[in-house]
């Protein structure tokens, strides 16, 4: 398995896993009911029976912490301790963290502070072992869940570890319509995260389904 996507059975989690098996990759979609995870698998496949070129399946999310790389896509709430309870098979891997933390008021989305400034930085607090690097956050999971859409967007990539810079960057590069930008350390996902809010009022306010594109780079 090239990519395992722990809690991937939300909007996010299946519009990620549909565009790398799309680009001809092997992805475990996560899930702690191994059914559902078929289930929605099972869905996808149904949708774009002749565009996926790759391996999508549904397994437990154990299984899926054992992919070569892997992706956290469960709702921030309890991002911290579902990673904390797969500590021995993400140890020494990359684990990339795409939660925000927010709360919506009204017609607007509001960043949360979080105790440890983001949700990327709890993760790394909690597993030292594991490389966690911060990205796929300014991305509309309908967008990503349709492969014609037309997507072209900026994803930001936060870490500490050059290895999880490198290798988020490069799964990034591996989706058609996608550019990684090195956005620095972990530190810079507390701005990152918190950004998503913006980013999601916007589309509310406009009734759009936007996407980062920086200009200059």
């Amino acid at each position: 398995m090239d990519v395992g996507i722990i809690g991937g059975t939300g909007p996010a989690g299946r519009g990620l896993g549909l565009r790398l098996a799309a680009a001809g990759m092997s992805v475990g979609i996560g899930s702690r009911d191994p059914a559902r995870a078929a289930s929605v698998v099972g869905e996808i496949a149904a949708a774009w029976p002749d565009r996926i070129e790759g391996e999508l399946a549904g397994v437990g999310n154990a299984e899926a912490a054992g992919g070569a790389l892997v992706v956290l896509a469960t709702p921030w709430e309890g991002a911290a301790r579902t990673a904390s309870e797969l500590a021995d098979p993400l140890e020494g891997k990359v684990l990339v963290s795409m939660a925000n933390a927010l709360v919506r008021e009204g017609r607007e989305m509001l960043a949360l502070v979080h105790p440890r400034g983001s949700v990327a930085a709890a993760l790394q607090a909690a597993l030292p072992r594991t490389k966690v690097a911060a990205a796929f956050h300014h991305l509309p999971a309908r967008e990503m869940q349709d492969l014609d859409s037309g997507l072209i967007a900026d994803v930001l990539v936060c870490a500490d570890d050059p290895e999880a810079t490198a290798e988020t960057m490069s799964l990034v590069e591996r989706i058609e319509g996608l550019r990684p930008l090195d956005a620095g350390s972990l530190g810079q996902a507390a701005a990152v995260e918190a950004f998503t809010a913006v980013c999601i009022t916007l589309n509310i306010r406009y009734r759009a389904h936007s996407t980062l594109k920086l200009a200059g780079i």
